[in-house]
């Protein structure tokens, strides 16, 4: 009853804790399951740190213009290790997911070449970034066009269909391996590798980036070990372990990265110039510390969907289904109970716990968002978080929990909320 308490204190009933703690006798397997994952990755990080020799000189902080800056291009080694790439490239000087894509796309796409998505239309911040919004400096402004191939009503690819939109000008192709703010499924490492195969096959020449936001180390393998040309992604995410303040990263080929690093700072300069302002410790504990909080990231999703779907809601995934990124998709079919979802979650955060989240005008999207988020790190989706459009069918997206102890507190929140606002009545 001592645990019971607590959670009392935090505001949590005895009817929903008692309710939760039914669905975790049903997951002890599949935790387990998580918990060997994140053994094999953190093997994995701890043996390409050991083979890059990182030292305490590695930690020292660089300003101005970062030249020879040895942490930097050390832990540059660490990720291409990690990701079994050629190069990498980690800074702190890009600011976000998006912004790391778009250095991608600049880097690697001229005027007249063609951008393909395989897998529907991407995520929001992306329409202004190729140009499907209107919009100053975008990919079609600077003569690069676009092409989408639709899913199928199952979620699966639409081979047709990309053959027939894969052309001579289709210089890359970009796979968002998330769902992003939409309820379809999110894409394993096994599925990117033959959705890359196939367009390689049809052309050899053309290159495969994937957008590896939310799935870093929810596998053994990354979509890198599969044939992509580079993955991206962002370090207030999965890798930066909870740690990291800013920063992304582009992992590939030598070519594509170095293309990358003169399209983030400026042709003749690329790697060689980018402090790194103090904030290697973070970069480098947080990447040692990426597969264990991604794993308890992964058990409060799963068990999200174990609880809600259980009371009748659509999940993606489901209860049972494998899972390939941490992102928790839940159908409320309302506003009223997206809010009282995003209400609980940040009544559970350490940080702005009192804070009550509304719908805003976010810069990169076409709809109102909610975003609950009592962060250390503001917008770290690998923190407790969750967010969505207030937009039919009313889907929450729930990710994150630097503990899988919080993240449990977080969905008995949010569930909390939703029984007290009249929303769900929990079974007798």
């Amino acid at each position: 009853m001592e645990l019971q308490a607590i959670y009392q204190t935090l505001g949590v009933s005895p009817g929903v804790y008692r309710y939760g703690e039914a669905a975790l006798q049903r997951l002890r397997d599949r935790f387990a399951d998580i918990d060997r994952v994140a053994e094999y990755n953190q093997a994995k990080v701890l043996h390409a740190m050991q083979q890059n020799r990182v030292n305490a000189t590695h930690f020292a902080a660089t300003t101005g213009y970062g030249y020879d800056d040895q942490g930097r291009d050390n832990l540059e080694r660490v990720y291409a290790g990690v990701f079994h790439t050629e190069a990498a490239l980690v800074r702190p000087q890009i600011t976000c997911g998006t912004h790391a894509l778009t250095v991608a796309l600049s880097a690697n796409l001229l005027p007249g070449d063609e951008l393909l998505s395989p897998v529907g239309a991407p995520y929001d911040t992306l329409e202004e970034v190729i140009g499907i919004r209107p919009g100053k400096c975008s990919l079609r402004e600077y003569g690069v066009t676009y092409a989408q191939a639709d899913l199928l009503p199952d979620g699966g690819f639409d081979y047709a269909a990309i053959r027939s939109k894969l052309n001579d000008r289709t210089k890359l192709v970009t796979i968002q391996r998330s769902k992003g703010y939409a309820t379809r499924p999110s894409f394993s490492v096994e599925q990117i590798g033959e959705l890359t195969a196939f367009c390689k096959s049809l052309k050899p020449d053309v290159k495969v980036m994937v957008d590896n936001c939310y799935g870093e180390f929810v596998e053994t393998r990354e979509p890198s070990d599969l044939g992509a040309d580079m993955v991206v992604g962002s370090l207030i995410k999965n890798p930066g372990g909870g740690l990291a303040p800013i920063g992304g990263y582009i992992c590939g080929t030598k070519e594509c990265v170095e293309r990358c690093a003169y399209r983030l700072s400026a042709p003749g300069l690329g790697q060689e110039v980018g402090a790194n302002l103090g904030l290697m410790p973070a970069f480098y504990q947080g990447l040692f510390l990426a597969p264990t909080v991604t794993a308890g990231a992964l058990k409060g999703a799963v068990f999200a969907a174990n609880l809600y779907e259980a009371l009748g809601f659509s999940c993606v995934p489901n209860a049972s289904e494998d899972r390939h990124d941490i992102i928790q998709a839940v159908t409320l079919g309302s506003r009223e109970a997206m809010l009282a979802f995003c209400r609980g979650i940040q009544a559970a955060a350490p940080v702005d716990s009192y804070v009550t989240p509304e719908p805003w005008a976010m810069p990169g999207y076409d709809s109102e968002v909610v975003m609950a988020a009592g962060a250390f790190v503001q917008g770290s989706s690998i923190e407790l978080s969750a967010d969505g459009p207030i937009r039919p069918p009313y889907a929450v997206y729930f990710q994150g929990g630097l503990t899988w102890q919080h993240a449990k507190v977080g969905i008995l929140m949010s569930l909390q909320k939703l029984v007290e606002a009249g929303l769900v009545k929990l079974p007798d």
